[in-house]
């Protein structure tokens, strides 16, 4: 299905190095906040105490937050589990307080509000869990970049692999970087959204190159950049539809789905507008400089050249 066809090739790989240039710089200033302000972790990462409270009727999360914001936490995750009636409270480690002080605390103030809250149990998350959790969340992103090469090199080539490598690093980054400048919380539901942008912009770039190869059959006469014009102006209207529709969805998650899925929502909102601009631009021009060709990808019957414009050009001969 398509909104519209776009009849003249645009020539994206002609301002290949200005677009790069913007990459480049981009990820440059996101490595530099991440190593001067760093992330400002959750604490799943951190460590801290962890609440399960109960009511006798249903609770609004955003009062329960509120009340608790009041005594100087301002990093608490309030959410509920099971029912409308239960709430997990996790609350950052505060100097000179222990894990029951905490807790006594919170819950003098929730019960002033409403003297029903009852407190089902009490956690202590301890910084090495924490490790354990940013270690194993390190692996998981090493085991997804190690299988999308893989998967790349098999279904199209080395090249292609280290430029598409490259690109979803570039996004994963810069997502990062975002989240240390501004000093948003990363939590593991962010974690989660990172690593679902790796897979998200990996599609993307495999509908780019799966076309580039197609064009590579069709148009003999075509240099590299013409054949990577062509590809990424011919997927133009797939984008559009294909983003447009994911981002309704985590739009609307961002302005309905409360404080506990804000930042996961804007995690993908980020990864999703750089996964489409790094898919096009970046992975499509690094492979243009790695020197990607019609004999890498191409092994089997040849097509009639044609313009790239017309859908019934490329007859096989």
């Amino acid at each position: 299905m398509e909104f519209f066809r776009i009849h003249k090739t645009i020539p994206f790989m002609r301002h290949a190095l200005v677009l790069n240039a913007v990459s480049f710089i981009t990820f440059a200033l996101a490595v530099f906040f991440l190593f001067h302000r760093g992330l400002h972790l959750s604490v799943e990462f951190t460590g801290g105490t962890v609440m399960e409270v109960a009511y006798q009727q249903s609770v609004d999360v955003g009062k329960v937050r509120e009340t608790i914001a009041k005594l100087g936490y301002q990093d608490v995750q309030v959410q509920n589990f099971g029912t409308s009636r239960d709430v997990q409270i996790r609350l950052p480690v505060q100097k000179g307080q222990t894990s029951a002080q905490q807790s006594q605390q919170v819950m003098t103030a929730l019960q002033a509000v409403d003297p029903t809250a009852v407190l089902r149990g009490n956690e202590f998350v301890g910084p090495q869990v924490g490790e354990e959790l940013t270690t194993n969340g390190l692996k998981a992103l090493g085991m997804v970049v190690v299988g999308i090469m893989i998967y790349l090199a098999f279904r199209f080539e080395w090249k292609f692999a280290l430029a598409t490598v490259l690109a979803n690093l570039h996004d994963v980054v810069i997502i990062l970087g975002f989240f240390a400048f501004f000093q948003w919380e990363f939590s593991l539901a962010v974690l989660a959204a990172v690593l679902a942008v790796l897979g998200y912009s990996v599609n993307e770039s495999v509908v780019i190159f799966d076309r580039v190869r197609e064009n590579f059959r069709r148009y003999r006469k075509l240099s590299t950049p013409e054949v990577i014009d062509s590809a990424i102006t011919s997927t133009i209207s797939r984008t559009i539809i294909t983003h447009g529709s994911t981002q309704l969805v985590v739009l609307s998650m961002f302005f309905f789905g409360g404080p506990t899925l804000h930042y996961f929502a804007l995690a993908l909102t980020i990864g999703i507008c750089f996964g489409i601009y790094s898919s096009a631009f970046v992975a499509a021009s690094i492979a243009m400089w790695l020197g990607v060709k019609r004999e890498d990808l191409v092994k089997g019957p040849v097509k009639r050249d044609g313009d790239p414009n017309d859908p019934n050009a490329g007859a096989t001969v």
